[in-house]
């Protein structure tokens, strides 16, 4: 049996194409057809399960092998095999109508994935890296012989008898030249590990040395021999796989180290099981996660059916849930995929949101089941909360009963709570109540105090997201503004009809002002004299909380070029009730009156981190000749 021909695609420049459009991915074509093989294998125990095949099934691991002298990669399954009727019917016959048709859609494509995908070219893959590819083959049907089909990248084929003498098929590529990276046994073991680790089916790839006792020795001490054996690359049944309930907690962490050998153990984890409207397993892990914010992204992996098809999983995984790990398996998403794909299939809008719903669910599971052990996790999982509540409104909307605040002295409390806790005392005259918060406790510490003293809590917001967050807690919380404990003095954080009187006349608080100015000399500090209480430090640095907002949205490139580009520009309260303000007045000569205003003025950029350099030197030479 000889037969030649032409393959139907009515174009002579189609393996042309394919080289040179999907160059940049060639290594997926071991992916695509490592799973055509293991297609093939399931389908012939599909049909013994149903009665429909009668033989053995056997051993029905694939195989993959090289021979670096040969220059050859073969893939051998044990599955379905084919009749040279359905090698023509299968792999003659591309699924398009034609080259001009083909070329058109070719000059959209983005990527490998996206053209396999639309065109049916997972087999023809095999040309990216092959100069000549061969298919041997054995029909499972009872009386069928074996068949050869040989192609050179042409569209020219040749079909003969096979040799092979049991079901299945070996595909052979013969290695051109350009591609000769993949005759090597690391390189091949590497795309195995990427794309056939967890494959439904054993796969071999090559054999590897095992030690096994060989008896005793003279002084009855067990001996040990070295064995080749099968080098089995994949685990054929990962846990997303089993039911949840087969699993304990001791599996999920193995598999995650396994996964992330380097990392730590994770909080928790959600084991997704869906089957309707969409089917959808996998296991997503919560990292702990530093507060650095760094976007770990690529950790979810997205298999089709265990093959592994991409880590950029963004448009099925919430932005928000980036930060997390694990493993999404959908047989509804096609091993082909592009991004395009992803961007507009309504499967994967589907699994988006259900995957949001699991999260908020099994958070707000964590909360109610043990708050406190919630809480103490709460370092770790607030980012994505946060996040989530910025970016998600149907996670928002959840998210309001587990979603904490922290105060400076560790308590947390839900949004609710949090808002009863502070209304009686921190609403202002204009009924707006007043969050205040500190980025930084360490150096707001003295503004912390102060605001203490007048029984003012304050939030810890040292996060990186909090900065966004301040602004949708303004935007959802009625009534409800936030401001930086260092904003203002204390009094002033809160605005009440009650405040304290200067107790300088007018004549003097014009003298203080002058005073101040002339030893700060310096345009970016406006100074105010103000009536305060005698308690509260007798010079503040503050930056108003509507300025310094703005500047720190310039600085993260949020569209403020404005305000990035204006100086810095500082209030300095002065607290006329202070007795160190009355000492400067009642000081005889001007140079004492400055140095002491130099000296209560530096205090105060000292609270605020704000003396450095020559100006810190001054100070503490000052403050020595002042003791």
């Amino acid at each position: 049996m000889q037969e030649k021909g032409t393959i139907s695609i009515h174009t002579e420049n189609i393996f042309p194409i394919i080289k040179k459009f999907l160059y940049s991915d060639h290594e997926i074509f071991l992916r695509e057809l490592v799973s055509n093989a293991v297609d093939a294998t399931q389908k012939i125990k599909r049909l013994a399960q149903l009665g429909q095949y009668h033989g053995e099934l056997g051993d029905v691991t694939v195989e993959v092998a090289f021979d670096k002298d040969k220059k050859t990669i073969t893939v051998s399954d044990k599955g379905l095999g084919m009749t040279a009727d359905e090698i023509k019917k299968y792999i003659n016959q591309i699924a398009f109508s034609g080259a001009t048709e083909f070329v058109e859609k070719f000059k959209e494509a983005k990527d490998a994935n996206e053209i396999i995908g639309k065109f049916g070219l997972g087999f023809y893959s095999a040309f990216m890296v092959a100069k000549q590819v061969e298919i041997n083959t054995l029909s499972y049907q009872e009386g069928a012989e074996a068949a050869r089909w040989t192609c050179d990248g042409s569209t020219e084929f040749e079909i003969s008898a096979g040799d092979r003498k049991t079901r299945g098929t070996d595909i052979i590529l013969h290695i051109n030249e350009d591609s000769e990276e993949f005759l090597d046994k690391w390189r091949l073991q590497g795309i195995l590990d990427k794309y056939a680790k967890f494959l439904p089916v054993p796969v071999k790839f090559g054999t590897k040395t095992e030690s096994i006792e060989d008896g005793v020795d003279d002084k009855g001490e067990k001996k040990w021999k070295s064995v080749e054996v099968d080098n089995i690359i994949n685990d054929s049944t990962p846990i997303w796989t089993k039911s949840p309930s087969d699993l304990k907690d001791e599996d999920y962490l193995n598999f995650y180290k396994e996964l992330y050998p380097m990392s730590e153990d994770p909080l928790f984890w959600i084991h997704l099981n869906v089957d309707y409207p969409f089917n959808l397993t996998g296991v997503l892990y919560f990292p702990k996660v530093k507060n650095d914010f760094e976007f770990q992204k690529s950790k979810i992996k997205l298999y089709s059916r265990q093959v592994f098809i991409t880590d950029e999983v963004k448009d099925i995984v919430p932005e928000f849930l980036m930060l997390l790990h694990g493993v999404i398996d959908s047989p509804d998403i096609p091993l082909n995929v592009s991004r395009s794909f992803l961007q507009s299939d309504s499967n994967v809008k589907k699994i988006n949101n259900y995957i949001t719903k699991k999260v908020a669910d099994k958070l707000a599971e964590l909360f109610k089941k043990d708050r406190k052990v919630y809480e103490e996790k709460w370092n770790d999982i607030g980012l994505f909360v946060k996040y989530g509540m910025i970016s998600e409104e149907k996670f928002a909307e959840k998210g309001k009963e587990f979603t904490l605040l922290k105060n400076t002295n560790g308590e947390f409390f839900t949004l609710t709570e949090y808002k009863d806790k502070v209304k009686a005392l921190q609403t202002d005259k204009n009924e707006q109540v007043v969050y205040l918060y500190a980025t930084d406790l360490a150096k707001q510490d003295a503004f912390v105090q102060s605001a203490n003293k007048k029984d003012y809590d304050v939030l810890q917001m040292d996060s990186p997201i909090d900065s966004h967050f301040i602004q949708h807690l303004e935007t959802k919380e009625e009534k409800t503004s936030l401001k930086r404990v260092d904003a203002d003095v204390a009094e002033k954080l809160i605005q009440k009809e009650d405040t304290y009187d200067s107790l300088l006349t007018e004549e003097q608080s014009k003298k203080v002002k002058e005073v101040f100015e002339k030893a700060i000399n310096n345009q970016a500090y406006s100074v105010e004299v103000e009536g305060l209480s005698p308690e509260e430090m007798p010079v503040t640095v503050t930056m108003e909380e509507f300025m310094r907002r703005m500047k720190e949205m310039a600085q993260m490139g949020g569209g403020m070029g404005f305000y990035g580009a204006m100086p810095d520009n500082y209030k300095v309260a002065i607290n006329g009730n202070h007795p160190l303000i009355d000492k400067i007045l009642k000081a005889e000569a001007e140079e004492d009156q400055a140095k002491l205003a130099k000296q209560a003025f530096d205090l105060a950029l000292l609270a605020q981190g704000m003396l450095t350099g020559k100006d810190l030197t001054a100070f503490v030479k000052r403050s020595v000749e002042l003791i």
